[in-house]
C-alpha cells in the first residue's frame, strides 16, 4: 500500500495500553490462565443448579450471573487486544499468531461454561418468569428474558461445545483468510501514462476523484485487482455461505435470516416491510441520478460516476480539520457528548493512518467496560472521511456510554447499534453546511448527504437481498462458480439504478470485497433500519430542541437493556409500526427535491 508522506493522519494510531502492552505482555497469558482456573470453579459451583431453581433462588442466579459477566470481560479482553492489533496490521505474523491463541484459549474455557445457558432454557417457563420477577435481577431482566428465546435453536451440550470448537478452523478462519487477503490485496492505478499499485482503500477513495478519467481508472483497477483475487474469494465465498446453512439446518432454524433477526430483537415481517418499502422507492434513486447527469453534463452514468463530487471546488479536508469539525458537532448538541469525544482524540483511542497491512474500512470496537472502545478507519483527506469518521464516533460515544450497563447488556442489537453513529453524521453535516456556506458548494455537500443516506438506506436492501439470492442459489445449485455470484450481484443492483446508471463489466466482481457478507452475514439491512430511523429522530430533535438531547444519551446510556421497540418508545418512535419506514423515505425524497430547487437557483 503506497502511503503519501503528505497524509495529515499519518501517526494517528492508537494506543492499546489500556488493554495490554504488547503482543508479549505476559499478562495475556496470566489472564487467560485465570479465566480457564475460573471458569472451571464456576462450572463446579452451579452446574445442575440452574435448571433446578426455584423460585426463592433468584439471588442464586443473581450470583452466577455476577461471575458469569466478570468472567465473560476477563477472557474475552485478550481477545479483544489480538484482534485489534491484527487489524491494524494484518501482515505481522505475531498478530495473527495471538489471535489465534486467543481464540483458542477462549474456546477451551467457554466449554466450561456452555452448560449455563442450556440449563437456563431447560428451566420451565412459568418457573423462571417468577425468578426473572425477583427485583435483585432487574438489571440482567433483559439478558434473561432473550436468552430463552433462544430455546428452540439450542443442540445439546456435546454438541455445543464441538461446533465452538470447530468454528476456530470453519467461519473463523475464512474470515481471517478473507480479511488478510483484501488488506494485503494491491489493484492497478493506471492513469496519465503511468501505473501504480493501490490498496483497495486507496483505490476505493479515487472513486470519488472530481476528475472522471481518475475515477474510471480506478473503476478499472479495482475491477482488475478482484479478479486475479477472484478464485480465492469466490472459495471463500461459497464456504461461509454452505457453513451458515449448515449451522440454520443442525439448529432449525426457519431460514437463514432467522438467527440475525432474534439477535437484533426484531420481526421477520419487520424487516420484510422495511425493505419492501425501501424497494418501492428504489425510483427516488433513479430520480436523483438523472439530476445528477444533467448536473455533472454526463449523459450517461456508469457505476464509476455515481460518487463522483459536483464541483471540483469541494476542498480536501486534513485530520486537524476533521478532528474540530466532528468534535464541535457533538459539543454544540450536548457538552457532555462533545467531552467523550474530546476523550477519543486525546487519549489515541482512534487509528486512522494508511499503512500497509491495515485492514480496509472503518469500525468501532467497544472493546469491555473497565477499558473503552477503540476506533479504526482509513483517512484519505477527503469530506467525506470526516463523515465516516463521525460515524464511528457516533459508535463510540454509544459504547462509551453503555458501559455501565455491564459486559452482559452494554451491547446493542445491529438496529439500534447503527442509530447513534447515523445521528452523529446528521449533527456533522449541519456543520459541515455552516463551514462550506458556498451555494455551489452547499449544492455538492447536499448531494453528497442524499448519496450517502443512499448508500445507507437504498444499498443496504439491495446487499441484503442479493445475500438471499446468494445463499438461495448456493442451498439450491451447490458451489456457485464466480460469473454465478456476479449475476446475481449485477440483477441486485440493477434494481435499484434501473436504466438510469450503466455497469461496466468489471462491477460484477465488487460483491468480493464486503467483509460484511463473510464476517458479519446478514447485517446489512441494519444499516437501512438505523439510517430510517435517524432521520425521525432527527426530525424530532429539530422540533423538540435542547428537551430532545437528555432523552437521547439516556437511550444510549441504556445499552441493550431492554428491547429496542420499548427503549425507542420512550422517544415516541413505534418501528413496530410499517408507515414508520415511510416517514424517513418521506424525508428522503423531500431532500433530493430541495437538490432539484438548488439546482435550478
Amino acid at each position: 500500500m503506497s502511503q503519501p508522506t503528505s497524509n495529515s493522519a499519518a501517526g494517528i494510531t492508537w494506543d492499546l495500553g489500556d488493554l495490554y502492552h504488547g503482543a508479549d505482555d505476559a499478562a495475556i497469558e496470566k489472564h487467560l490462565a485465570a479465566s480457564l482456573k475460573r471458569a472451571k470453579a464456576f462450572e463446579k459451583k452451579y452446574r445442575g443448579k440452574i435448571k433446578t431453581l426455584k423460585p426463592t433462588q433468584a439471588k442464586t442466579l443473581l450470583g452466577a450471573l455476577v461471575e458469569q459477566e466478570q468472567l465473560f470481560e476477563q477472557m474475552d479482553r485478550p481477545a479483544v487486544f489480538a484482534g485489534l492489533l491484527h487489524a491494524g496490521k494484518t501482515d505481522d505474523p505475531r498478530h495473527g499468531a495471538l489471535l489465534a491463541r486467543t481464540q483458542e484459549a477462549r474456546t477451551a474455557i467457554n466449554k466450561h461454561l456452555i452448560f449455563f445457558d442450556l440449563e437456563w432454557v431447560e428451566l420451565p417457563q412459568a418457573i423462571a418468569k417468577k425468578v426473572i420477577a425477583h427485583p435483585s435481577l432487574k438489571k440482567y431482566r433483559h439478558w434473561l428474558e432473550q436468552k430463552r428465546v433462544w430455546k428452540p435453536y439450542y443442540l445439546s451440550e456435546p454438541e455445543e461445545k464441538l461446533l465452538d470448537a470447530k468454528a476456530l478452523t470453519g467461519k473463523s478462519a475464512f474470515g481471517r483468510l478473507f480479511e488478510e487477503t483484501t488488506a494485503s490485496m494491491t489493484c492497478p492505478f493506471t492513469h496519465n501514462g503511468a501505473t501504480d499499485e493501490l490498496s483497495v482503500q486507496e483505490i476505493l477513495a479515487k472513486l470519488y476523484d472530481a476528475d472522471r478519467s481518475v475515477r474510471k481508472a480506478a473503476a478499472e483497477g479495482l475491477s482488475v485487482g478482484l479478479q486475479k483475487q477472484s478464485r480465492l474469494l469466490t472459495f471463500i465465498f461459497n464456504t461461509v455461505v454452505s457453513d451458515h446453512r449448515t449451522d440454520c439446518d443442525l439448529r432449525s432454524y426457519p431460514n437463514v435470516m432467522a438467527s440475525r433477526n432474534l439477535a437484533n430483537e426484531i420481526g421477520s415481517d419487520v424487516v420484510e416491510a422495511l425493505m419492501k418499502a425501501t424497494e418501492k422507492h428504489y425510483p427516488l434513486v433513479q430520480r436523483y441520478y438523472r439530476l445528477k447527469g444533467k448536473l455533472l453534463g454526463i449523459d450517461k452514468l456508469y457505476d464509476y460516476d455515481r460518487y463522483a463530487p459536483l464541483s471540483g471546488e469541494m476542498p480536501k479536508c486534513d485530520w486537524p480539520t476533521a478532528r474540530s469539525t466532528v468534535q464541535e458537532s457533538y459539543e454544540a448538541f450536548s457538552p457532555m457528548a462533545g467531552e467523550v469525544i474530546r476523550t477519543f482524540f486525546e487519549k489515541n483511542w482512534i487509528d486512522a493512518e494508511l499503512r500497509p497491512g491495515k485492514r480496509g474500512g472503518a469500525f468501532s470496537s467497544s472493546a469491555v467496560p473497565s477499558a473503552h472502545p477503540y476506533i479504526l478507519m482509513n483517512f484519505t483527506e477527503r469530506l467525506r472521511d470526516v463523515m465516516t469518521l463521525a460515524h464511528e464516533l457516533g459508535h463510540g460515544l454509544h459504547q462509551y456510554l453503555s458501559r455501565g450497563q455491564g459486559y452482559l447488556q452494554c451491547d446493542t442489537p445491529l438496529t439500534t447499534a447503527e442509530m447513534a453513529s447515523v445521528f452523529g453524521e446528521m449533527l456533522t453535516f449541519r456543520r459541515m453546511q455552516e463551514r462550506y456556506p458556498e451555494p455551489k458548494q452547499r449544492l455538492a455537500m447536499l448531494c453528497g448527504k442524499i448519496e450517502d443516506a443512499f448508500a445507507t438506506v437504498f444499498r443496504q436492501v439491495v446487499l441484503t437481498r442479493f445475500e438471499q439470492s446468494l445463499h438461495a442459489a448456493r442451498q439450491k445449485q451447490g458451489e456457485l462458480s464466480t460469473n454465478a455470484i456476479n449475476a446475481i450481484w449485477m440483477k441486485a443492483n440493477q434494481a435499484m439504478f434501473g436504466d438510469v446508471v450503466e455497469f461496466t463489466p468489471g462491477y460484477s466482481t465488487w460483491w468480493s470485497y464486503i467483509g460484511h457478507f463473510i464476517r458479519s452475514p446478514f447485517y446489512c439491512y441494519a444499516y437501512s433500519f438505523g439510517e430510517l430511523l435517524v432521520l425521525a429522530l432527527f426530525q424530532k430533535y429539530k422540533r423538540d430542541g435542547d428537551a430532545f438531547v437528555p432523552k437521547y444519551l439516556e437511550l444510549l446510556s441504556s445499552g441493550g437493556s431492554d428491547a429496542p421497540h420499548l427503549l425507542l418508545a420512550k422517544l415516541g418512535v413505534d418501528v413496530t409500526d410499517p408507515k414508520f419506514w415511510e416517514l424517513g423515505l418521506k424525508l428522503l425524497g423531500e431532500m433530493v427535491a430541495e437538490a432539484e430547487k438548488l439546482a435550478t437557483a
